[in-house]
């Protein structure tokens, strides 16, 4: 099985609702590192497993939808816990969505600070 790995960081806001979390029910930011996770057990006539660049280019535009934003007020969360767990759910749809992903397995892991992360997808 081969498997490729991409990397960013970027930095977000949120605020948690429908509990009493403390300070994490106040605006707050995070450094957000994503991981994208791409899987499959064959590569292209060219020896590619995906065209790299193209993953670069569209996680890079899903990214722009969030950085430097305050999660709570982006229709994908409006009224929902802005959670880790469903912000990398939300990666995983994006990128699932936008890329040819055909016989590939695709998992997100979100970082939101140096010891806390959530994952989406296929382990």
């Amino acid at each position: 099985m081969y498997r490729l790995g991409i990397t960013r960081n970027f930095s977000a806001q949120h605020f948690l609702i429908g509990g009493d979390w403390g300070a994490e029910n106040q605006l707050h930011s995070h450094h957000y590192r994503v991981e994208v996770l791409i899987r499959g057990a064959e590569l292209d006539e060219h020896g590619y497993l995906v065209d790299i660049v193209e993953v670069e280019r569209v996680l890079n535009e899903v990214i722009a939808m969030f950085r430097d934003r305050t999660l709570n007020e982006l229709e994908a969360f409006l009224e929902l816990n802005p959670s880790l767990e469903r912000f990398a759910h939300l990666f995983w749809k994006l990128l699932n969505e936008t890329m040819s992903m055909s016989g590939k397995m695709l998992t997100i892991k979100l970082w939101e600070n140096e010891t806390d992360y959530a994952t989406y997808g296929y382990e």
